[in-house]
């Protein structure tokens, strides 16, 4: 393995552990907060709720794009790799490596994410690790064909973005902003409906130490976010790219 390949792999492990650390741990944390008066007779919602984990993960994906984006493309992701694969913006030889590191990324955040909480008397692991799911696991208990819908447009949608963001043709350095504001919306669409994934090493990451149906449930946040993926790469590619060529000519 190359010294290039090697930075590049260290950079998405860095980068999941980043956002699953922080949006993850947003969720886990500060979403829900209360405080009350001394005596009991006021109570105050002090949490950041559904915006603020939302802008938390938007801003994971800003933070790390502009830190180590132009190492390895700052995927952070197993469904852009794979959309960046489909739309020949990565070789198809690096998507097994990327897949690795992004996993483990997000299983040590996840960890150290359960480490952290178990520091809180009293907390319970078992279905309060931000994990993704449906049906009963769902936050508005939206079912598993919503999920699946909900999942694969958003995720492709993202595709979209990115490899817009990142063209050559695209305004320079406003790449990560653009991206990490559409993870935000993303989120304040789906959160609600799937706690959402469009990504399988933020699924990953935190399922097997949620437990309460998660893991069994992650197949659904591997197969619509890589469908997503794959989708939006193809949209892009023979859509959009094409007219390279176009205004070359």
């Amino acid at each position: 393995m190359n010294s290039s390949l090697i930075s590049k792999l260290g950079a998405e492990l860095f980068g999941t552990f980043w956002l699953v650390f922080g949006g993850c741990g947003s969720a886990i944390f500060a979403a829900k907060q209360i405080a009350q008066d001394a005596d009991g007779s006021n109570v105050y919602q002090l949490g950041i709720g559904f915006l603020g984990v939302a802008l938390a993960f938007g801003l994971t994906v800003v933070t790390m794009a502009y830190a180590v984006g132009h190492i390895s493309g700052g995927h952070f992701n197993p469904a852009v790799t794979l959309g960046a694969a489909v739309g020949g913006r990565l070789p198809w030889k690096d998507l097994p490596g990327y897949w690795i590191a992004q996993v483990v990324g997000g299983l040590i955040a996840g960890l150290l994410l359960l480490v952290i909480a178990k520091g809180q008397p009293g907390f319970t692991a078992t279905g309060n690790m931000a994990a993704n799911g449906y049906g009963a696991h769902s936050p508005g208990h939206y079912s598993l064909a919503a999920v699946l819908i909900t999942e694969i447009v958003l995720t492709a949608f993202f595709l979209i973005v990115i490899l817009g963001a990142t063209d050559d043709r695209a305004p320079k350095g406003f790449g990560p902003l653009a991206i990490g504001l559409s993870l935000t919306l993303i989120h304040l669409v789906a959160i609600p409906i799937s706690n959402t994934s469009v990504n399988p090493a933020r699924s990953t990451g935190v399922a097997f130490f949620n437990g309460n149906g998660a893991p069994a449930q992650l197949w659904v946040f591997w197969l619509a976010p890589l469908v997503g993926g794959a989708l939006g790469g193809i949209v892009y590619q023979f859509v959009f790219a094409n007219r390279q060529a176009d205004a070359k000519a």
